[in-house]
């Protein structure tokens, strides 16, 4: 009898999930169990936990980690490049062809993160102490004591 591809894909899911249930299993029957206050608490980078895990969390963390994921992403683009500017036999073979053309695309790759560096630090959003914000010139058609009773 012969197995279909979808039957192949589901010998590997039902593989893999009676794998990861015997591994649950037998980790629970081996361990130790001698639960502590101490061991119950949660885990705060070795830290006391201060307050409930509801807490305010500030948004700069979550900004500086996308910069920093935009910045790790450009090398992983930038590994092919130099694959390519660097192997000797292609440049022979394009007459420097292949290699203008990678030079001039990582120039304007790198040109447009720079472009969105610049707009991210003129925003003030690399600053870490929170930028004091700056009074708008708005005039509201709406009267001021409109605002009273929510005030």
């Amino acid at each position: 009898m012969e197995i279909s591809g979808f039957g192949t894909v589901l010998l590997f899911l039902v593989g893999g999930i009676a794998f990861l249930l015997v591994t649950l299993l037998v980790g629970k029957i081996l361990r130790p169990s001698n639960p502590t206050p101490e061991k119950q608490t949660t885990y705060e980078s070795g830290e006391e936990p201060a307050g409930t895990a509801w807490g305010q969390f500030n948004v700069r963390f979550y900004i500086i980690a996308l910069i920093f994921l935009l910045f790790e992403a450009e090398l992983v683009f930038l590994f092919p490049w130099a694959t390519v500017f660097g192997d000797e036999n292609l440049m022979k073979e394009s007459d420097g062809l292949w290699g203008r053309f990678s030079m001039i695309e990582t120039f304007i790759f790198i040109g447009i993160l720079l472009i969105g560096l610049a707009y991210v630090w003129a925003k003030g959003m690399l600053e870490w102490v929170r930028p004091k914000p700056k009074p708008t010139d708005f005039k509201s058609g709406i009267p001021d004591k409109a605002y009273e009773k929510y005030t």
